[in-house]
């Protein structure tokens, strides 16, 4: 392919230093630059975005499915079957939820509690996530007697209630506070042994949640036998969403509504996504201002070569065949640029992995060096936006080359 060849020969010409392979090898570097910036910084929001999911996932359900209101049921165990047939499903379980004021001595918190299955129980346990994995005081015991109710609450409810493992809290729920305004009654205040206290890095549960036995949430909110819905683990958590239709077709969307881990944190998952796309959009106007280099230099070049094609075209050379040599000389210093910056954002990805370039203080973070996950599709977007900007680059001054006029060219040589 003789095109490939003269353009390989244009860009390996060293006869002389001109202007225009200056401008050629500052549009290389600066295609160098933006390919490794994009690289390094699409790999931190990648290992960001991992530890907040991992975070959030080890506590969250993969799938929620929670009965409205009006339609809490006692028989649940058929609920249960249907939902244990569904393809992927690994783990159900009940829980109740609600508001209440946890009190001891002088302080008190507004919180929310959920009643979730204890150890013993035969429906689902969650010994394998959940609160149950972030214990760092006391252990994970929510079974519970007639005398004796126990509960669970995080490291700043604790703090803020000064409350220790063994402790006694009165707790109150809403529902009997309002019930007791409008009968006027005292309302039901139960007592909760603290059994164990968690720290789950995030603060949304970590302040505002308390966990207890279903059967003890039950009699706190007046349920009888009833519950507030399920959580669900599955053995693939990419199949949630289609785990969701499943249960929505199955179960009908007016009395129950199904939210995958996605739709928990909606909110912060968009936001990660949005600046995920702002800062490769952003730098993706390095390539491009580097691509702008390289469409003025081709420009240049396809003046300073005006006899060369002039001289190729007489030798019987198609308009086509000029159009590939500067569209080939494009795509090679797109090529250098491209795999240079791929190359340089890989070494630096492996390093901070390997050696901790870049090290965060552990006692204001809950990871200690900036995370980097590099993913082979980030690799394939950078270097398919960096070709492709340099292949509409170089097609104006292609074009230009191969409407060249023979006897303009020649005709003074």
């Amino acid at each position: 392919m003789f095109e490939f060849f003269i353009a390989k020969r244009y860009i390996k010409a060293k006869h002389k230093i001109s202007f225009i392979s200056i401008i050629s090898a500052f549009s290389t570097l600066g295609i160098t630059i933006g390919v490794a910036a994009l690289v390094i910084v699409l790999s931190v929001f990648n290992g960001f975005g991992s530890i907040v999911t991992s975070i959030l996932i080890s506590f969250d359900p993969h799938v929620r499915i929670n009965i409205l209101t009006d339609s809490l049921t006692t028989n649940y165990n058929s609920i249960y079957k249907k939902i244990q047939e569904e393809k992927y499903v690994e783990l159900v379980s009940p829980f109740v939820e609600g508001k209440v004021i946890a009190m001891y001595k002088k302080s008190y918190e507004i919180l929310n509690m959920k009643g979730i299955t204890s150890n013993n129980s035969n429906l689902g346990h969650n010994k394998d996530w959940g609160v149950a994995t972030k214990i760092i005081s006391g252990k994970y015991d929510l079974i519970s007697d007639s005398k004796t109710n126990k509960i669970i609450l995080g490291l700043p409810t604790a703090l803020r209630l000064s409350v220790r493992v063994g402790d006694t809290i009165s707790v109150t729920s809403a529902y009997n506070i309002e019930r007791a305004v409008t009968n006027f009654a005292i309302p039901n205040t139960k007592k909760f042994l603290v059994t164990g206290i968690f720290e789950s890095n995030n603060r949304e549960y970590d302040v505002s949640y308390i966990f207890t036995s279903i059967d003890s949430g039950q009699k706190l909110f007046g349920l009888g036998k009833s519950i507030n819905g399920f959580d669900l683990r599955l053995t693939d958590i990419d199949k949630s969403n289609s785990v969701k239709k499943a249960l929505l077709k199955k179960l009908g969307t007016e009395n129950y509504s199904v939210n995958t881990w996605y739709d928990l944190h909606k909110d912060l998952y968009n936001v990660m996504i949005i600046e995920r796309w702002s800062a490769y959009i952003l730098l993706c106007l390095i390539i491009a201002v580097a691509t702008f280099n390289i469409l003025g230099s081709l420009t240049m070049s396809v003046l300073e070569k005006k006899k060369d094609i002039g001289l190729i075209r007489s030798l019987g050379a198609k308009k086509t065949s000029i159009q590939k040599i500067f569209l080939s000389e494009g795509f090679l210093l797109g090529l250098l640029g491209t795999t240079a910056g791929i190359f340089i954002g890989l070494l630096i990805c492996y390093l901070q992995i390997k050696y901790n370039l870049y090290p965060l203080d552990p006692t204001k973070y809950i990871i200690d060096s900036l995370p980097i996950q590099v993913r082979i599709s980030d690799i394939i977007a950078v270097g398919g936006m960096s070709f492709l900007l340099t292949f509409f680059a170089a097609l104006y001054p292609a074009k230009r080359a191969a409407n060249t006029v023979i006897i303009e060219s020649i005709k003074y040589e």
